[in-house]
């Protein structure tokens, strides 16, 4: 009969074919926290940053959740907002990103349209570490 090894080859051909499935925790976590203006970045579940950030002011939304960031770029320029240098910036849900700013005066308070707005320096810093440990192993939480 040579059911079982017809068997034993679709078995080895859609254990090799599908995508592994993982459950693991993120390797890099950057939590933002609208009511304190905090970014903690944490590595293997270990805080390794803490910096200040700004958020949005009245009348505009940062949005809160969990999420995974969709691009990133060295250098991006605001169409919407008066081609605002966003330098290092990562996007993570339509146009909302974290970036660098030179308003760093501003930096501790709401200031922003809805974006995350960092020290420059920091801002070079978490692209930097994104791009080491990969967008897959990297969530964006937001909280109040």
């Amino acid at each position: 009969m040579r059911w079982p090894g017809l068997y034993l080859s679709v078995l080895l051909f859609f254990s090799f074919s599908l995508p592994a499935v993982s459950n693991a925790a993120p390797k890099l976590v950057a939590k933002i926290d609208l009511s304190q203006q905090r970014m903690r970045v944490y590595i293997n579940g270990r805080q390794q940053y803490s910096w200040p950030v700004s958020t949005a002011r009245r009348g505009y939304r940062t949005p809160v959740g969990s999420f995974s960031p969709k691009v990133l770029k060295r250098m991006h320029y605001s169409r919407k907002y008066n081609n605002s240098p966003m330098p290092h910036s990562v996007f993570f849900l339509g146009g909302y990103a974290i970036h660098g700013t030179g308003a760093v005066r501003r930096l501790g308070r709401p200031a922003s349209h809805g974006c995350v707005r960092l020290h420059p320096g920091n801002a070079r810093r978490l692209y930097r570490l994104i791009r080491a440990y990969g967008k897959r192993n990297t969530r964006i939480r937001i909280v109040w």
